[in-house]
Parts: structure tokens; C-alpha cells; sequence
């Protein structure tokens, strides 16, 4: 069978943890409007026909201001060098600019294969396509341009069959039903955070991060999961955004975690939440690393 590792590169907000989900077919990757909501490299895990695709999310390339900034560009750079196939995402609705040309500088001198996938065709009209494919054509030699939706999962098949394609034969890597190495506790703190960063709108971009403080397993099957958590914020200003009026924004927040929490958790979930002011967090190497944006040694 075709088995190997492919990484997912591109800008912020290019829809590559939208196109791990949908390939994967199961949500492994928190998503949002937003740039910047995937943080760490993501594993996750496509068992197909004929094949077995091991794809890293990565965060999205920019210039870096903040050591977690920092942190999350070099994730990315390191996981385009340990994949059998880097899939460039490009946002086709977004007019090709310095960050493109940016991540473009970094795929040029790759040995491994490069699939560019042109995302969200479904937000343009036709007869642009063409033209965007011969652009890229000529910046450098892929080993395939696809244009695709992974919205309305247009071209995934495509894509795949490419990815496919370029991968090298071998064994499964993963036992049919793994789909992330990612702990649990960690998938919990990112599911908060989605709902974060969907409620919270343009009013929080990147200055939110979420800590699991305490967790309690249930003593027997069926019994409750409790769940400490905390949102931490950049200024005593933003506090009261995520709190809301009378707390019915963290109530939201939690609402919703919660029902994303239980199915994946197989049983009810008592989740409690607190907002904690925190001014440096993003330059701030113990809680970098207990995000999972540690040092690199």
C-alpha cells in the first residue's frame, strides 16, 4: 500500500486543518475564521483504499512576533523536512502576496514532492482558475495543482489520489482506528478554544490560550469527567469579553465545549471554566510549553 507522511503548509487562515478534517473524516483539527487558530503540529491519520496518509496540520507561516509566533513558524518549517510530500494549501480568494511568496522560498529547494492545492474554489468564479494555475505553474515545479474546496469537499478525491500517488510503498504505519497522537487533554483545552475564538468574533484574535488545570477521571463507566479549565487573556480589558454580561458569554463557551467534550470523552462532562489575566503568556516559556510550544533544543 501507499503509506507516508505529508505535511499541510501554507498562510494562516488557509483552510488546512479544514482539509485534514475532511480528508481524515473526523475532526482531529479545531478550525475558525480566524488566522492563527492552529498553534502546534497535528497529526492525524487518513486510512483509505490502497493507502494510508499520515498528514501534519501545521500552523500557518508569518512573520513571527512573539517567542509562540516564533515557535509555531519553526513547527511548520521542521515538518515540510520530516514528510514524504508537502501539500502547499493556497487560499484562492486572497490575492497571492509577500507571505505567499514567502512560503514558496521555503518549498522551492525541497527534495520531496510539492502538491499545490488551490483551496476555497467554491468562494470564486470559474474562469479565474486557469489563469492562477498557469501563475503557480511557472513559479515552480509541482507535482500537481489541484484546485479544491475543502469546505464543500470539491477535489478531495483528486487531491488524495495525487497525494497517493507521490507517496512511497510500505507497511501501515497506524492501526486502522488511530486517528491523532494528540492527548486528550489537549484536544479538550483546543475544543474550548475554538469556542473562544467563534464567540469572541474579531474581538480576541490571537491573545486567548487555554489550560487544562485539573482533570478528574470518572471513578466508574457512566460517571462524570471533571474538567478545570482556564482562558487566559492579555489585559484586564479583555476579561470581561470572554465573561460576558451576567457570564453568559463562559457560559456559552462552556455550553458548547461541553457537547463537543462528551461524545469524544464517551460520557457527561462537568466542565468548569475561569478567565485569568496574563499579560506576557505568549513570550512566556512555562506556559509555551505547557501549550506545547516548548523550546527548541
Amino acid at each position: 500500500m501507499k503509506v507516508g507522511y505529508v505535511s499541510l503548509i501554507g498562510r494562516p487562515n488557509a483552510g488546512k486543518s479544514t482539509l485534514m478534517n475532511a480528508i481524515v473524516g473526523d475532526k482531529v483539527a479545531i478550525t475558525s475564521n480566524k488566522p492563527q487558530t492552529t498553534r502546534t503540529k497535528i497529526l492525524g491519520v487518513a486510512h483509505l483504499d490502497g493507502g494510508q496518509i499520515a498528514f501534519l496540520d501545521t500552523p500557518g507561516i508569518h512573520k513571527p512576533v512573539h517567542r509562540m509566533n516564533q515557535r509555531m513558524v519553526d513547527d511548520a518549517i521542521d515538518a515540510m523536512r520530516e514528510a514524504d510530500v508537502v501539500v502547499a494549501v493556497i487560499d484562492v480568494t486572497e490575492k497571492p502576496g509577500s507571505g505567499d511568496h514567502f512560503v514558496m522560498d521555503r518549498l522551492v529547494n525541497l527534495q520531496q514532492p510539492v502538491i499545490l492545492a488551490l483551496n476555497k474554489i467554491d468562494a470564486i468564479k470559474k474562469n479565474e482558475l486557469l489563469p492562477l494555475m498557469a501563475g503557480y505553474s511557472k513559479a515552480m515545479k509541482f507535482a500537481a495543482i489541484v484546485p479544491i474546496s475543502a469546505f464543500t469537499k470539491e477535489g478531495l478525491d483528486g487531491l488524495t489520489k495525487e497525494i497517493l500517488a507521490a507517496l512511497p510503498e510500505g507497511e501501515a504505519l497506524f492501526d486502522q482506528d488511530f486517528l491523532t497522537d494528540q492527548p486528550m487533554r489537549a484536544m479538550a483545552a483546543e475544543l474550548i478554544r475554538e469556542k473562544v475564538l467563534r464567540y469572541t468574533r474579531d474581538e480576541l484574535p490571537y491573545t486567548t490560550a487555554v489550560m487544562i488545570e485539573q482533570w478528574v477521571e470518572p471513578e466508574k463507566p457512566g460517571a462524570i469527567t471533571n474538567i478545570f479549565a482556564t482562558i487566559l487573556v492579555e489585559n484586564d480589558s479583555q476579561k470581561p469579553i470572554v465573561i460576558g454580561k451576567g457570564g453568559e458569554m463562559i457560559k456559552r463557551i462552556g455550553t458548547d465545549a461541553r457537547k463537543d467534550l462528551e461524545p469524544l470523552l464517551g460520557g457527561k462532562v462537568f466542565l468548569e471554566l475561569h478567565v485569568k489575566v496574563k499579560d506576557d503568556w505568549r513570550d512566556n516559556e512555562r506556559i509555551l510549553y505547557e501549550l506545547g510550544l516548548s523550546r527548541k533544543r
